[in-house]
């Protein structure tokens, strides 16, 4: 295994919904997460070579979905249902799963995700030494059972990453 051989493990829905909100927040800044440095950003900070991006799959949304993979992201789709009116995608368990199922094959993980319903994916991950960090969506949006993992990996929180993002940006 290559040194250096991390993989990223994206909750698609929890991510854009966090972007979204964060970019609100922002607004004054007019700062605005691109998926392409989010990319870049994984890559040089974090080593992840490969990218897991899980996404409900809607086919009107195939022009997204071209644009994620073209930015190096693999996607892992679930298959979504609609209850009353409302589109349900959870991937919860499909991002557990593929971490699970790639274990020997990544040196670290990167989970992005705010949802505790990660934090025994994260601990198991800690206790095998294959957790390399949580980068949960935002630090109010955070579930208390990640955030209290602070202390046993090291956890960024996407408004931080965007601030710096737009710092570079207006340095350059």
């Amino acid at each position: 295994m290559p040194k250096n051989n991390n993989y990223g493990f994206i909750d698609g829905q929890n991510f854009f919904k966090s972007k979204q909100e964060l970019e609100k927040e922002l607004e004054a800044l007019e700062v605005e997460l691109d998926l392409n440095e989010f990319r870049i950003y994984l890559k040089e900070k974090h080593d992840v070579n490969v990218a897991y991006y899980f996404i409900g799959y809607l086919p009107e949304y195939e022009i997204l979905y071209t644009s994620l993979r073209k930015q190096g992201y693999d996607l892992i789709f679930k298959e979504v249902a609609v209850q009353g009116g409302k589109i349900k995608g959870n991937v919860d368990v499909n991002l557990t799963l593929q971490a699970m199922k790639e274990i020997d094959k990544y040196e670290g993980a990167v989970i992005v995700a705010s949802d505790g319903d990660y934090a025994d994916l994260a601990k198991y991950l800690i206790s095998e030494g294959k957790l390399k960090c949580l980068i949960s969506c935002s630090r109010g949006g955070s579930s208390y059972l990640l955030r209290k993992l602070h202390d046993r990996t090291r956890i960024f929180y996407l408004d931080d990453i965007m601030r710096d993002l737009y710092k570079r940006k207006e340095t350059s």
